[in-house]
């Protein structure tokens, strides 16, 4: 067993592309990326953020766990309706689950959570679920009265008049790392920021500002209307796609998180504690880009949160730390419930029985198997996708709607904006990914959403 401490830095909505780039600015993200290893074909296991967060801490895809779409603030399902109605699924992350800081504590590490959990109620919370410390772990989705004190957000006092939410956890996380001692130690930030609603600290907003007017881009309309939703909610109402990275407040939102990444690696460092720590840096699911907003796009690859599409799956991921290897970039593909079985692989501990794979052989630079990655989305999002299923495997995506069990077959190598469809084309190899994704689902008693009696044909 290896007792090195685990920093788990998860943000919620960032997008694949919202790291680096000509528009927004992640310095110590770049800096990190180039002295560790990035995992350029990383996926979350679901388009949206409690059924991933679940899938990080215990391994299991979203669909094992019955837990396969957001939870409102109330723990009530929401009900969207379109042709099929929504499949139940459970408002909470059960503790009979094992997970990640379970594990951790029972052989001596100390376990702190701070930030964001969207895992059930106070039942449920991170102090029920294996974690000694929980600062701002609650039901909440998203920051009630937005980024600035007071927050009114349970498990965390209010700060100063003004005070910016994503300055505040940080300082929470570098107290628990100079408290410490010498145990080693779990300590997941998980960011609020960069969900709607969008707040920024002013001056990071007007450089913003000032650098889309530079580049022009405040002259361009980033927005395209496409098809219609496929809710009753929103009948008539346009899917508004973001095709261009020029929000100046998400801009100034993703700075602030990499500025506080800085800080928190240098509190490491101040400590002695570097040196014995491996971060990951990763996102929940893709980044927003089809409704609420809009404020980012997922170009080249297609749509965003809410989609099976890779811009709603597709995520950033950089390990960074002891026994990383400097400027490494794989794309061999890994989803959020490989993170488990991978960190107690790292630390020489037996993982539970769960649905992902270790790539710690990756991070060693082995070769590792071929496998399927599986999604099972039986809902509508918010954000215009509609209820389906999902397998990669190689280069090869099939994604299988439930309103007329239709599917669609993409190339990723070739084809990462998935725009042409080829399940005509090989009808075999469609053939052979729908029946393991038919296949997977059965094994796993994923549920099916049921045609809706108020709904005569498809919208």
């Amino acid at each position: 067993m290896t007792k090195k401490n685990i920093v788990m830095v998860l943000v919620d909505d960032l997008g694949w592309k919202d790291v680096g780039g000509d528009f927004y600015e992640t310095p110590v993200l770049d800096e990190i990326a180039k002295n560790g290893m990035v995992f350029d074909e990383a996926y979350s296991t679901c388009p949206v953020c409690s059924p991933s967060r679940a899938s990080i801490l215990t391994g299991k895809y979203p669909a094992s766990l019955g837990l396969t779409d957001w939870i409102d603030n109330s723990g009530k399902i929401h009900p969207l309706e379109g042709y099929l109605i929504d499949a139940p699924y459970i408002k909470h992350l059960p503790r009979r689950e094992d997970n990640l800081a379970k594990i951790l504590k029972r052989n001596g590490w100390r376990t702190y959570h701070v930030g964001k959990w969207h895992l059930g109620g106070t039942p449920y919370h991170p102090d029920q679920q294996g974690f000694d410390v929980n600062i701002a772990g609650c039901c909440l989705g998203h920051p009630p009265n937005g980024y600035f004190s007071p927050y009114r957000i349970e498990n965390l006092e209010d700060g100063p008049q003004g005070e910016y939410l994503t300055d505040r956890l940080t300082d929470e996380a570098i107290g628990l790392i100079k408290n410490n001692g010498d145990a080693p130690f779990l300590l997941d930030l998980w960011h609020y920021a960069v969900h709607m609603p969008e707040g920024a600290i002013e001056s990071d907003v007007e450089y913003f500002r000032k650098k889309a007017a530079a580049m022009g881009l405040d002259r361009i309309d980033p927005f395209l209307d496409g098809k219609e939703f496929h809710t009753l909610d929103k009948r008539g109402m346009h899917v508004r796609r973001r095709l261009l990275r020029s929000d100046p407040v998400y801009a100034a939102m993703i700075l602030s998180v990499d500025r506080n990444l800085g800080r928190l690696i240098e509190a490491l460092e101040e400590t002695g504690k570097k040196e014995d720590t491996i971060i990951f840096f990763t996102s929940d699911n893709g980044g927003l880009s089809t409704a609420e907003c809009s404020p980012t796009s997922n170009l080249p690859a297609s749509e965003g949160k809410g989609w099976v599409y890779e811009g709603g799956v597709r995520v950033p991921l950089i390990l960074y730390g002891s026994g990383i290897p400097k400027g490494k970039v794989s794309s061999f593909p890994v989803t959020g419930a490989d993170l488990l079985p991978t960190i107690l692989d790292m630390l020489g501990l037996e993982a539970p029985d769960t649905d992902g794979t270790s790539f710690l052989p990756t991070i060693q630079g082995n070769e590792q198997e071929e496998r399927a990655i599986f999604w099972h989305y039986p809902h509508y999002g918010n954000q215009g996708g509609t209820p389906a299923s999902a397998v990669r495997k190689g280069r090869w995506k099939l994604i299988e709607f439930f309103e007329d069990w239709r599917t669609e077959l993409y190339d990723l190598e070739a084809d990462i904006g998935e725009k042409n469809d080829l399940s005509s084309q090989y009808p075999e190899i469609a053939s052979e990914l729908s029946r393991q994704l038919a296949s997977w689902r059965k094994s796993i008693g994923a549920r099916i959403p049921e045609r809706n009696p108020k709904v005569d044909h498809p919208l």
